[in-house]
Protein backbone atom coordinates (compact mmCIF):
# COMPACT_ATOMS: atom_id res chain seq x y z
CA UNK A 1 0.00 0.00 0.00
CA UNK A 2 2.99 2.74 0.85
CA UNK A 3 4.45 1.66 -2.43
CA UNK A 4 1.40 3.10 -4.51
CA UNK A 5 0.70 6.02 -2.54
CA UNK A 6 4.23 7.83 -3.18
CA UNK A 7 3.93 7.87 -6.79
CA UNK A 8 0.47 9.07 -6.40
CA UNK A 9 1.55 11.98 -4.11
CA UNK A 10 4.94 12.13 -6.52
CA UNK A 11 2.48 12.81 -9.61
CA UNK A 12 -0.20 15.04 -7.89
CA UNK A 13 2.83 17.62 -7.07
CA UNK A 14 4.20 17.59 -10.40
CA UNK A 15 0.49 18.37 -11.39
CA UNK A 16 0.49 21.13 -9.31
CA UNK A 17 4.01 22.40 -10.31
CA UNK A 18 2.56 22.44 -14.01
CA UNK A 19 -0.49 24.19 -13.28
CA UNK A 20 1.42 27.22 -11.80
CA UNK A 21 4.02 27.44 -14.11
CA UNK A 22 1.26 27.84 -16.54
CA UNK A 23 -0.19 30.37 -14.71
CA UNK A 24 3.02 32.55 -14.59
CA UNK A 25 3.71 32.42 -18.35
CA UNK A 26 0.07 33.24 -18.64
CA UNK A 27 0.52 36.18 -16.47
CA UNK A 28 3.69 37.33 -17.64
CA UNK A 29 2.20 37.35 -21.20
CA UNK A 30 -0.43 39.99 -20.02
CA UNK A 31 2.36 42.36 -18.16
CA UNK A 32 4.04 42.39 -21.61
CA UNK A 33 0.68 43.03 -23.18
CA UNK A 34 0.12 46.01 -21.07
CA UNK A 35 3.73 47.64 -21.59
CA UNK A 36 3.53 47.44 -25.61
CA UNK A 37 -0.06 49.14 -25.14
CA UNK A 38 1.51 51.99 -22.55
CA UNK A 39 4.70 52.56 -25.60
CA UNK A 40 2.02 52.99 -28.06
CA UNK A 41 0.80 55.98 -26.19
CA UNK A 42 3.45 57.65 -25.28
CA UNK A 43 4.71 57.48 -28.87
CA UNK A 44 1.87 59.48 -29.88
CA UNK A 45 2.36 62.48 -27.70
CA UNK A 46 4.93 64.57 -29.24
CA UNK A 47 2.56 64.58 -32.62
CA UNK A 48 -0.03 66.65 -30.10
CA UNK A 49 2.74 68.98 -29.08
CA UNK A 50 3.96 69.99 -32.48
CA UNK A 51 0.34 70.85 -33.32
CA UNK A 52 -0.43 72.83 -30.65
CA UNK A 53 2.64 74.98 -31.54
CA UNK A 54 1.34 76.03 -34.76
CA UNK A 55 0.01 79.78 -33.75
CA UNK A 56 2.89 80.52 -32.18
CA UNK A 57 4.34 80.85 -35.94
CA UNK A 58 1.31 82.46 -36.92
CA UNK A 59 1.87 85.29 -34.33
CA UNK A 60 5.15 85.98 -35.77
CA UNK A 61 3.67 86.34 -39.65
CA UNK A 62 1.28 88.57 -38.12
CA UNK A 63 3.58 91.06 -36.45
CA UNK A 64 5.98 91.20 -39.43
CA UNK A 65 2.93 92.15 -41.57
CA UNK A 66 2.67 95.38 -39.70
CA UNK A 67 5.35 97.07 -41.46
CA UNK A 68 4.04 100.16 -43.94
CA UNK A 69 5.79 100.26 -47.40
CA UNK A 70 4.77 104.36 -48.39
CA UNK A 71 4.32 105.02 -51.88
CA UNK A 72 4.50 108.09 -54.41
CA UNK A 73 7.83 109.18 -52.40
CA UNK A 74 5.77 110.01 -49.15
CA UNK A 75 7.15 108.69 -45.99
CA UNK A 76 5.99 108.57 -42.78
CA UNK A 77 7.90 110.35 -40.32
CA UNK A 78 8.92 107.56 -37.35
CA UNK A 79 7.31 107.99 -33.84
CA UNK A 80 4.11 109.87 -35.75
CA UNK A 81 1.33 109.03 -34.09
CA UNK A 82 -0.81 110.67 -36.62
CA UNK A 83 0.12 107.95 -39.12
CA UNK A 84 -1.43 104.97 -39.86
CA UNK A 85 0.00 101.09 -39.36
CA UNK A 86 -1.44 98.52 -42.12
CA UNK A 87 -3.45 96.89 -39.19
CA UNK A 88 -6.31 100.22 -39.00
CA UNK A 89 -6.98 98.88 -42.67
CA UNK A 90 -10.26 95.88 -42.22
CA UNK A 91 -8.72 92.61 -41.45
CA UNK A 92 -12.10 90.85 -42.46
CA UNK A 93 -10.81 91.58 -46.09
CA UNK A 94 -7.08 90.09 -46.26
CA UNK A 95 -8.21 86.16 -46.47
CA UNK A 96 -10.23 87.17 -50.42
CA UNK A 97 -7.85 85.85 -52.76
CA UNK A 98 -9.47 88.36 -54.78
CA UNK A 99 -8.62 91.27 -52.64
CA UNK A 100 -7.41 94.74 -54.91
CA UNK A 101 -4.29 95.53 -53.83
CA UNK A 102 -2.53 99.22 -53.54
CA UNK A 103 0.23 97.43 -56.45
CA UNK A 104 -3.57 96.96 -59.10
CA UNK A 105 -5.72 100.03 -58.06
CA UNK A 106 -4.99 104.17 -58.35
CA UNK A 107 -6.65 106.62 -55.79
CA UNK A 108 -7.41 110.05 -55.91
CA UNK A 109 -10.52 112.62 -53.84
CA UNK A 110 -13.51 113.47 -55.49
CA UNK A 111 -15.82 116.05 -55.47
CA UNK A 112 -16.12 117.78 -51.82
CA UNK A 113 -19.77 117.87 -50.50
CA UNK A 114 -20.13 120.67 -47.91
CA UNK A 115 -23.91 121.23 -46.33
CA UNK A 116 -25.01 121.91 -42.56
CA UNK A 117 -21.80 122.43 -41.22
CA UNK A 118 -20.20 118.97 -42.41
CA UNK A 119 -17.63 118.27 -45.40
CA UNK A 120 -17.55 115.28 -46.69
CA UNK A 121 -14.91 113.97 -49.30
CA UNK A 122 -14.67 110.65 -51.31
CA UNK A 123 -11.43 108.29 -51.03
CA UNK A 124 -12.15 106.43 -54.65
CA UNK A 125 -10.04 103.63 -55.30
CA UNK A 126 -9.85 102.61 -59.14
CA UNK A 127 -8.89 99.10 -59.95
CA UNK A 128 -6.24 99.33 -63.03
CA UNK A 129 -5.74 96.25 -63.30
CA UNK A 130 -6.50 93.70 -65.73
CA UNK A 131 -8.50 91.51 -63.51
CA UNK A 132 -11.77 91.54 -61.44
CA UNK A 133 -10.96 92.09 -57.56
CA UNK A 134 -12.80 93.12 -54.76
CA UNK A 135 -12.91 95.76 -51.93
CA UNK A 136 -13.85 95.23 -48.53
CA UNK A 137 -13.92 96.86 -45.51
CA UNK A 138 -12.74 100.07 -43.82
CA UNK A 139 -9.16 102.02 -45.26
CA UNK A 140 -6.73 103.16 -43.26
CA UNK A 141 -6.59 106.97 -43.47
CA UNK A 142 -4.22 109.79 -42.25
CA UNK A 143 -3.27 113.00 -43.33
CA UNK A 144 0.34 113.97 -43.39
CA UNK A 145 2.49 116.59 -45.09
CA UNK A 146 5.19 116.26 -47.49
CA UNK A 147 8.28 115.62 -45.17
CA UNK A 148 5.89 112.85 -43.83
CA UNK A 149 5.23 114.10 -40.65
CA UNK A 150 1.72 113.19 -39.39
CA UNK A 151 -0.91 115.58 -38.90
CA UNK A 152 -3.44 114.69 -35.87
CA UNK A 153 -5.18 111.15 -35.69
CA UNK A 154 -5.63 108.97 -37.74
CA UNK A 155 -9.41 108.62 -39.07
CA UNK A 156 -12.20 106.88 -36.90
CA UNK A 157 -14.52 104.31 -38.35
CA UNK A 158 -17.69 105.77 -38.95
CA UNK A 159 -20.86 103.48 -39.62
CA UNK A 160 -20.94 99.86 -40.46
CA UNK A 161 -18.90 97.23 -42.34
CA UNK A 162 -20.70 96.69 -45.42
CA UNK A 163 -20.47 93.91 -48.02
CA UNK A 164 -17.47 93.10 -50.14
CA UNK A 165 -17.58 95.41 -53.64
CA UNK A 166 -16.40 93.61 -56.98
CA UNK A 167 -14.47 95.86 -59.17
CA UNK A 168 -13.87 94.93 -63.00
CA UNK A 169 -10.89 96.95 -64.41
CA UNK A 170 -11.60 100.31 -64.90
CA UNK A 171 -14.23 100.68 -62.01
CA UNK A 172 -14.54 102.45 -58.48
CA UNK A 173 -15.36 102.24 -55.49
CA UNK A 174 -15.46 104.88 -52.35
CA UNK A 175 -15.08 105.44 -49.28
CA UNK A 176 -16.02 108.88 -47.42
CA UNK A 177 -13.70 111.37 -45.49
CA UNK A 178 -15.79 113.14 -42.88
CA UNK A 179 -14.62 116.55 -40.73
CA UNK A 180 -16.91 119.66 -39.77
CA UNK A 181 -16.10 123.37 -41.03
CA UNK A 182 -14.30 125.98 -38.50
CA UNK A 183 -16.41 127.31 -35.83
CA UNK A 184 -18.53 124.73 -36.02
CA UNK A 185 -16.67 123.16 -32.39
CA UNK A 186 -14.39 125.17 -30.07
CA UNK A 187 -11.78 122.19 -30.51
CA UNK A 188 -9.17 123.89 -32.75
CA UNK A 189 -8.91 123.15 -36.60
CA UNK A 190 -5.42 121.15 -37.43
CA UNK A 191 -3.30 122.27 -39.59
CA UNK A 192 -3.46 121.82 -44.02
CA UNK A 193 -3.37 118.72 -44.65
CA UNK A 194 -0.80 118.08 -48.51
CA UNK A 195 -1.18 113.68 -48.72
CA UNK A 196 -3.32 111.24 -47.87
CA UNK A 197 -1.77 108.33 -46.54
CA UNK A 198 -4.03 105.40 -47.25
CA UNK A 199 -4.21 101.45 -46.85
CA UNK A 200 -6.32 100.13 -48.86
CA UNK A 201 -8.82 97.50 -46.90
CA UNK A 202 -7.07 94.80 -45.56
CA UNK A 203 -3.87 95.59 -47.49
CA UNK A 204 -0.68 95.77 -45.76
CA UNK A 205 1.14 97.98 -48.69
CA UNK A 206 -0.05 102.04 -48.53
CA UNK A 207 -0.91 104.48 -51.31
CA UNK A 208 -1.10 108.34 -51.04
CA UNK A 209 -2.57 111.11 -52.86
CA UNK A 210 -2.78 115.01 -52.80
CA UNK A 211 -5.25 116.13 -50.06
CA UNK A 212 -6.25 119.28 -51.64
CA UNK A 213 -5.05 121.06 -48.62
CA UNK A 214 -8.13 119.43 -46.42
CA UNK A 215 -8.27 120.36 -42.72
CA UNK A 216 -9.85 118.89 -39.98
CA UNK A 217 -11.92 120.40 -37.58
CA UNK A 218 -13.97 119.71 -34.78
CA UNK A 219 -12.08 117.06 -33.74
CA UNK A 220 -13.94 115.27 -36.17
CA UNK A 221 -11.86 113.05 -38.81
CA UNK A 222 -14.06 109.65 -40.16
CA UNK A 223 -14.22 107.34 -42.65
CA UNK A 224 -16.87 104.91 -44.01
CA UNK A 225 -16.48 101.62 -45.14
CA UNK A 226 -16.12 101.18 -49.09
CA UNK A 227 -18.93 101.60 -51.39
CA UNK A 228 -19.32 100.43 -54.84
CA UNK A 229 -19.23 103.77 -57.57
CA UNK A 230 -18.45 107.21 -57.21
CA UNK A 231 -20.71 109.80 -56.17
CA UNK A 232 -21.86 112.50 -58.82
Amino acid sequence: MSLTSKPLGRGRRVAAGSLIAATALTLSACQNGTDSSSHSSSAAAPATSTASSAPTSGNSAQSSGNSTHPSNGARPSGGSKGVPNASQADPSAMTESDRCTAANMSLHLGRTDVGAGNIRVPLVFTNKGKQACSLRGFPGVSLIQRDGSGIGEPASREGGAGGAVQLQPGQSAHAVLHTVNEGVSDIPCWKNSQIVFVYPPGSKESMTTHSGGLRVCGGTFTVTTVAAGVPS
